[in-house]
Formats: C-alpha cells, sequence, structure tokens
C-alpha cells in the first residue's frame, strides 16, 4: 500500500528566523527557496510543518 506524501516548498528565506525553525526546515529537507520535497504524511511532519507556516507551502 502506498503512503500519502505532502508536497512541501520553502517560499520565504530561512535568515532572521529562529534557529529551532531553521533546524525544522533543514529536518524537511529543504535547502533553498524553491525547493520541493515530498515527505511522508505523518503526525510529526504536519507539526512540523505547522510551526514553519510562514515559510513553507503545503500541497497534498
Amino acid at each position: 500500500m502506498a503512503e500519502k506524501t505532502i508536497k512541501v516548498t520553502l517560499v520565504k528565506s530561512v535568515i532572521g528566523c529562529k534557529k529551532a525553525h531553521r533546524a525544522t526546515v533543514r529536518g524537511l529537507g529543504l535547502r533553498r527557496i524553491r525547493h520541493t520535497v515530498e515527505v511522508i504524511d505523518t503526525p510529526a511532519v504536519r507539526g512540523m510543518i505547522r510551526t514553519v507556516a510562514y515559510l513553507v507551502h503545503a500541497e497534498g
């Protein structure tokens, strides 16, 4: 059975953000603006996305 995924794109720079938020963005696998990754849809990942919602765009 295929696992559900979420596409996450970094849309705003992490410069000037809290260190914890920068670490969260890196934990999602995002490296630069407009970089998109597909992550497995889990409660932990949803929490990470919610934490940095002002920096990323999520779909799916």
